[in-house]
């Protein structure tokens, strides 16, 4: 007899990154009402804890995904608080400059560090603690990589992706697999503030309100991870909706700041660091 989405997640040990707000808290609320037992990392420690209290005080640490060393010791803690992983969801992520000639090259060695080295550490601590039949690693990417206003942001993401393919040869002998997820423009705090950090006004017929809510990125992301599929698709819920809203943030100028301004900003040991997660 096949079992239920619920009965699949029931005892599973799941590690989330990225997971203080946006798609990762959601998913560890989620995964939490199924049963699961999960593990938060992120750089915002209130958003965090207020996040793992909803989770049944999961255990939680800071950690900056760029840091290699932070990474394997932050894994390696909550793996041991949890009595082992099943899981480990790569999310977390920045949004890169959108343009090449006028971008920031700063923003985008940001955006590689953290999306691409950010993913590579995690996968890489990660990976050693999901090496067995039960075993799953999911890499949450983009569907925008073929976009061509969305091509910077579909090369850092699409990095991303292909170390997820790279880690599937890797686990495939131990019995472990690893899911791809494509996610389109999903209404997290990415899509609806502004790349300066103030409200962005959303209208009826605006780009950004024709975005798929957060649930349905939740929603595919549970269904994969209790299928431990190879592949997960949360496409926009209006076609080319990527594509148009890419046209009016440059009508509208927004593109300008969307440096190392299009970050969350949280203080952190007396230093401002600028992030925002999926």
């Amino acid at each position: 007899m096949s079992r239920t989405l619920e009965e699949n997640l029931i005892g599973r040990r799941v590690l989330i990154t990225g997971a203080a707000r946006g798609i990762g808290a959601g998913l560890a609320r989620r995964l939490h009402e199924r049963g699961a037992l999960v593990g938060l990392l992120g750089i915002e420690p209130e958003l965090l804890e207020q996040t793992a209290t909803a989770c049944g005080r999961a255990p939680w640490q800071y950690c900056d995904i760029r840091d290699r060393q932070a990474v394997e010791d932050s894994i390696d803690r909550l793996a041991d608080q949890l009595g082992g992983l099943d899981t480990v969801v790569a999310n977390a992520g920045v949004m890169p400059p959108l343009e090449i000639v006028g971008g920031d090259p700063e923003a985008m060695r940001h955006a590689v560090d953290v999306n691409v080295m950010g993913t590579y550490h995690t996968l890489r601590a990660g990976g050693r603690h999901i090496g067995h039949r039960d075993g799953y690693a999911l890499v949450v990417a983009s569907s925008t990589a073929f976009s061509p206003l969305r091509g910077v942001h579909g090369a850092v993401r699409g990095g991303a992706q292909e170390l997820g393919e790279a880690l599937r040869g890797e686990l495939k002998p131990l019995g472990a697999k690893v899911g791809i997820a494509r996610l389109g423009e999903i209404d997290t705090d990415r899509t609806l503030i502004e790349f300066d950090g103030t409200a962005s006004p959303t209208t009826r017929h605006s780009a950004q309100a024709r975005t798929s809510s957060i649930t349905a990125a939740v929603d595919a992301l549970e269904r994969g991870i209790a299928g431990r599929r190879n592949r997960i698709n949360a496409q926009s819920r209006v076609p080319g909706t990527g594509s148009v809203r890419m046209l009016a943030l440059r009508a509208t100028g927004m593109t300008r700041t969307i440096g190392q301004r299009s970050h969350a900003s949280v203080h952190v040991s007396g230093r401002r660091e600028r992030e925002q997660f999926a």
